[in-house]
């Protein structure tokens, strides 16, 4: 596979990055951790947020990395400035330190987006895809077993003349070829993963009808200008790590490691949800007057602590191995705040 050429950021257009595009290179491996908490602020955090961002930070400090934190607002209608200032402040109160000095928001980075979307399209790798959500759902289009639909191309052989027709009445998005190439990697977590890019996922989707650059192009640009060279992250990205290291490669970028951790369940077995006031981190602030026995929990949830216990952040990290990571989701009881003590150390 050949990469794109990519040229040297300036640095007006790169605040807020350490390095370049030369510096994503692939290197030794004796390069330091860069590990990164890359939130999305459409709301509070919640207890699955705080608990990712603890994750990352332990595995990039128990290697004597660093720890970069992103504002991922690609949709800045969903994401309002309050919302990145209340993770700012959860942060801070947790004692969760970040080492990059700006804060790198994507909603400010389509002007770099665009320069690497360009240098796809120039070398024929992207094309126009009028399908609505609504209309790839009701398509016989095969489904992931987490629910995905794999796009099966219907627009990929569209001629010239009908594309400018079907602009007439819809603004396309734009999907990437993904090559039928079998892609492996081995999760630090869950061990070796193996995925054939176009029969796994399709083509994905890299920018919106609306304009709006999509999730899969801006994390890999982002943290491939960032150095990130270690991405902790849900296990419900898992399989996400296949087009984006196809990326990572296609734009001249190292590759980094993923580490994905189980997650946390309700008792239901769903997903946690900003919706639920009793995960909400303002509810828990209220709770707790210090956030020692948040910390310890979550310590606990990560497998370093046989029942939980109040604990400092660097009193996590002298006893975080990250092999004691448990494998299987966990669930949380109903109330849990309640057992837990209110003492700190």
């Amino acid at each position: 596979m050949n990469e794109l050429p990519v040229t040297q950021e300036s640095p007006s257009r790169t605040a807020g990055i350490p390095g370049s595009p030369e510096s994503g290179r692939v290197s030794p491996q004796k390069d330091p951790v860069v590990g990164r908490f890359a939130p999305s602020p459409s709301g509070r955090m919640h207890l699955g947020n705080i608990y990712t961002a603890v994750a990352a930070w332990l595995c990039a400090k128990s290697a004597g990395g660093q720890y970069l934190l992103r504002m991922e607002d690609l949709d800045a209608m969903r994401c309002p400035m309050e919302f990145a200032d209340l993770i700012l402040s959860d942060m801070e109160w947790l004692g969760l330190t970040w080492d990059n000095e700006e804060i790198p928001y994507q909603s400010g980075r389509a002007p770099i987006y665009e320069e690497y979307f360009r240098k796809l399209s120039e070398a024929g790798l992207l094309y126009p895809c009028f399908f609505s959500r609504a209309q790839l759902h009701v398509a016989e289009a095969p489904h992931t077993s987490d629910g995905r639909v794999i796009y099966q191309r219907t627009c990929r052989g569209l001629t010239a003349e009908e594309v400018e027709e079907r602009r007439k009445s819809r603004s396309p998005a734009t999907r990437l070829i993904l090559p039928h190439e079998r892609l492996s990697f081995t999760d630090l977590q869950y061990g070796p993963r193996e995925y054939v890019l176009d029969e796994d996922w399709g083509d994905i989707i890299i920018r919106r009808s609306d304009g709006v650059f999509a999730y899969q192009l801006a994390v890999t640009i982002d943290d491939g200008l960032m150095g990130v060279n270690q991405v902790v992250r849900g296990r419900d990205l898992l399989s996400s790590a296949a087009p984006q290291l196809y990326l990572f490669k296609l734009l001249g970028f190292r590759q980094p490691d993923y580490l994905h951790l189980p997650l946390l369940l309700a008792e239901d077995s769903s997903r946690l949800s900003k919706r639920d006031r009793a995960v909400d981190v303002g509810f828990l602030r209220e709770q707790f007057p210090s956030p020692e026995p948040l910390i310890g929990y979550i310590g606990y949830l990560l497998g370093q602590l046989e029942s939980p216990e109040a604990l400092t952040l660097p009193e996590l990290l002298s006893v975080f191995d990250r092999k004691k990571i448990p494998g299987d989701d966990i669930v949380i009881p109903g109330k849990y705040w309640e057992n837990l003590s209110v003492q700190t150390p």
